[in-house]
C-alpha cells in the first residue's frame, strides 16, 4: 500500500521516537534530545543502543541496526510497513489514508499546487532584480540585507499589479483555478469578475514545508498600506497553525544543538540565522498555536520564545503561556527572552551584535516566572483580601496545567512564591508588641533589624540606612551580582523596601553573570551613553513590579550617603558591605534582645527596663555612629 508523502511527514513528526522505543527498552537519557538503553535486537550487557529525538532516529553501535519510529515497530512487532504506519497514526490519532481513486487524485492536487507556488516563488524573486523591485530591493538592503542573504532566503517582490503574476502564471499553462487554489490570487465573489493577485506591492518571503518546498508566502507592504503584512491563506499545502517560518532550516539546526528561538517577525528570523542562530523560527501571522508548540518541542526541549519590549510583546508572551500550560509535560517548556522596551531582535542585533542576542539567552526566564508575573504583575496585594485573591487567581492558573506531575511542581513553586510575598508583606515586630505565633516546624520570619532603635524616627519611606543600601545597588548594577548574598541575607524590616529588596533579587535572574563592571564604571562618570542591555531590564522589571516609586527614593538616598570616590580598597563594595555591617549590628545579638524582651513580659522590673533599655540605646548609638542611621 503506498502513502501520500504528506501523510507520513505528518506521522513523524507527531511521533516522539523516545516514546515510541521507551515501550520496549528502558532508556536513560544522556544529553539533550539523545538516549541510551540496552540494544533490543542483540544481547548485550552495557547499553549500546541510542535514540535521538530530534534526528528521529535509533542505532545500535553494537549490531548495527537503525531506523524510525516505524522500523523500530517493523522491526520488534514483525510487522509489514503498512501495518507499523497504521499502528502508529492510530496511536497518535492521525487518520490514514486509503489509496482510493480520489486520495490519488488528491495528492497529484497537491503536488500540482506545489509547482504553482515554486513558479511563484521563482517569478517573484525575478521581479525583485528588476527596474519594478526596485523599491523592494532599496527596503531589504536599508534592513541590512546582503545580496547573498536575500537569495539565500528567496526574498522577492510582488509589483503593485492587478494581475502580473496572473498572466505570468497562465502563460506558463497553468489553469485559474489553480492559481486560486495556491493562496496566489483572488476570485470575486461575483464570478462574472476576473481574478486579482493577492500579493500587490509587497516584498515576498516564501514559507517553506518541513522538507524545504515552498508552500505559501507571506508579503511586507511598501508604504502605509494595510495589513502590513499578508499571509497566504489556507489551502491544501499550507496549514498555518502547523507550520513556522523556517521551520525546514530549524529541524537542521536542532540536531546540531542549536537553540531553537521563536521570534515574532520574518525579518527577526532572518536577521537572527545572520547572527549564526540558524535555529530561529516565527509564527505564521498568529499568536502560537498547539500544533507549532508541538512542532517545537519536537526540535526542543525548552525553546526560546523572543518577544519584542514593548506592551504587545509582553501580551504575545502571556497569550503563548497561556496556551503552553495545558499542554506541558515533564521535560517539556518554555523559555522566555525578555527584550528592551522599543528593541527587537533585528534592531538588537544591528545595534549590539549577536553577542547581545548570546547575553539574552543567558538571561532567559522559565515560564514558571511568566506565570507568576501574568497573575501578580501590577498587583498590590497589601491585605489579607487582596493577597486571598491573588492566590485563588494563581491557583486557577496553575490548576489549567493537565499533566499532574507537572501541575504539582508548579502548584509548590507558586505556594513558595506566595509565602514570600506574605512574608515580605508582614509588618514588622516592634519591642512591647505580641510576638506572631511561630508553628513548629515553620520557617522563622527575618529579625526586623533596628526597629526598636527606628521607632521614633521612622518615616513612611521605611529605614533610611536600608534604603541607602538598596539604592546603591540600582545605581551601580554591577554591585547586584557581586553582592547577591549580601543583599539576601540583609534585615529589612520595612515591607515597601523588603518588597524592593525581592524585586532586586528575582531581578538577579534577568543577569545572572551581572553588568560587566567596566561598562558601569564608564556610565558612572558619563563616558558612556548606551545603558548596558541588563541594566535596562533591571530597571524595566523594577516598573513592571511597581517599585519604580520606591526605587527612586532609594536611590536618592543612597546618593547622600554613599561617596563617589570611597577611600575604601574595595571601592563601592567594601563601602556597601561596611554599612551593611552596621545594619546588621543594629540588632546586637537578636536572641539577647529576645530574652530581655521575653524577661520583662514576665517581670516588670525595673531591672529588666534597664537592662532592655540600655540594648536598645546601643542599638540607637551605633546607627548614629554609622552615619546613616
Amino acid at each position: 500500500m503506498a502513502f501520500p508523502p504528506g501523510f507520513l511527514d505528518e506521522l513523524r513528526t507527531r511521533l516522539t521516537l523516545s516514546e515510541v522505543v521507551g515501550r520496549k527498552v528502558s532508556l536513560k537519557r544522556r544529553s539533550g534530545a539523545e538516549y541510551a538503553g540496552l540494544c533490543p535486537f542483540h544481547n548485550e550487557k552495557t547499553p549500546s543502543f541510542t535514540v535521538n529525538d530530534k534526528k528521529s532516529f535509533f542505532y545500535c553501535f553494537g549490531c548495527h541496526e537503525k531506523g524510525d519510529a516505524v522500523g523500530f515497530v517493523m522491526k520488534t512487532e514483525g510487522l509489514s510497513f503498512p501495518e507499523a504506519v497504521e499502528k502508529l497514526a492510530r496511536e497518535v490519532g492521525l487518520p490514514v489514508p486509503r489509496s482510493t481513486p480520489a486520495e490519488r487524485e488528491r495528492a497529484d492536487r497537491v503536488s500540482t499546487l506545489q509547482q504553482v507556488v515554486e513558479e511563484a516563488a521563482r517569478w517573484f524573486q525575478k521581479q525583485l532584480r528588476l527596474p519594478v523591485g526596485r523599491q523592494g530591493l532599496d527596503y531589504l538592503r536599508g534592513r541590512g540585507l546582503e545580496d547573498a542573504t536575500i537569495d539565500d532566503f528567496r526574498l522577492g517582490f510582488a509589483p503593485d499589479s492587478r494581475d502580473g503574476l496572473l498572466s505570468h502564471l497562465k502563460r506558463e499553462n497553468v489553469p485559474i483555478d489553480k492559481i486560486v487554489e495556491a493562496g496566489l490570487a483572488i476570485q470575486p465573489d461575483d464570478n462574472n469578475r476576473e481574478p486579482y493577485d493577492r500579493f500587490r506591492g509587497r516584498v515576498m518571503f516564501p514559507i517553506n514545508d518541513r522538507r524545504g518546498r515552498a508552500i505559501a508566502f507571506g508579503g511586507r507592504v511598501m508604504g502605509a498600506g494595510e495589513p502590513k503584512y499578508l499571509n497566504s491563506p489556507e489551502t491544501p499545502l499550507f496549514h498555518k497553525g502547523a507550520n513556522l517560518y523556517c521551520l525546514d532550516r530549524a529541524r537542521v539546526a536542532a540536531t546540531k544543538d542549536q537553540p531553537v528561538i521563536v521570534a515574532e517577525g520574518y525579518m527577526d528570523v532572518i536577521a537572527l540565522h545572520g547572527a549564526g542562530f540558524v535555529g530561529a523560527v516565527a509564527p505564521l501571522g498568529t499568536a502560537l498555536t498547539e500544533g507549532q508548540l508541538g512542532e517545537l518541542w519536537k526540535l526542543a526541549d525548552e525553546p526560546y520564545l523572543c518577544f519584542d519590549g514593548d506592551n504587545a510583546g509582553r501580551r504575545a508572551a502571556a497569550r503563548a503561556a497561556e496556551r503552553a500550560l495545558p499542554l506541558l509535560r515533564a521535560g517539556k517548556s518554555l523559555r522566555f527572552l525578555g527584550l528592551p522596551a522599543g528593541e527587537d531582535p533585528d534592531s538588537l542585533i544591528r545595534v549590539r551584535g549577536a553577542d547581545a542576542i548570546r547575553r539574552i539567552l543567558d538571561l532567559a526566564r522559565p515560564l514558571s516566572d511568566v506565570v507568576w508575573d501574568m497573575e501578580t504583575e501590577g498587583k498590590v496585594a497589601d491585605t489579607p483580601e487582596r493577597r486571598a485573591s491573588l492566590q485563588r487567581a494563581v491557583e486557577q492558573r496553575v490548576g489549567e496545567i493537565a499533566d499532574p506531575v507537572v501541575r504539582d511542581y508548579y502548584r509548590t513553586d507558586m505556594r513558595d512564591r506566595l509565602a514570600r510575598l506574605k512574608r515580605a508583606a508582614a509588618p514588622p515586630w516592634q519591642p512591647g508588641g505580641r510576638r506572631p505565633f511561630r508553628g513548629a516546624g515553620s520557617e522563622p520570619a527575618p529579625f526586623a533589624a533596628g526597629a526598636a532603635a527606628r521607632r521614633a524616627g521612622a518615616d513612611l519611606e521605611g529605614s533610611r540606612q536600608e534604603r541607602a543600601l538598596l539604592g546603591a545597588l540600582i545605581e551601580r548594577p554591577a554591585l547586584l551580582h557581586v553582592l547577591a548574598e549580601d543583599l539576601a541575607a540583609l534585615p529589612i524590616a520595612h515591607p515597601e523596601l523588603a518588597r524592593l529588596r525581592s524585586g532586586l533579587l528575582d531581578a538577579l535572574s534577568l543577569a545572572p553573570f551581572g553588568v560587566d563592571p567596566a561598562v558601569d564604571e564608564a556610565l558612572a562618570e558619563g563616558l558612556s551613553g548606551d545603558t548596558p542591555l541588563e541594566a535596562r531590564l533591571i530597571e524595566e522589571h523594577l516598573e513592571r513590579s511597581g517599585l519604580q516609586r520606591v526605587a527612586a527614593s532609594a536611590q536618592a538616598k543612597a546618593r547622600e550617603v554613599f561617596r563617589d570616590d570611597p577611600a575604601d580598597a574595595d571601592g563601592w563594595v567594601g563601602q556597601w558591605r561596611r554599612a551593611a555591617r552596621h545594619l546588621s549590628q543594629l540588632t546586637a545579638d537578636p536572641e539577647e534582645l529576645k530574652r530581655a524582651e521575653e524577661a520583662l513580659a514576665e517581670d516588670m522590673n525595673e531591672e529588666n527596663l534597664r537592662r532592655l533599655q540600655a540594648i536598645l540605646d546601643r542599638m540607637r548609638r551605633e546607627s548614629i555612629e554609622s552615619g546613616t542611621g
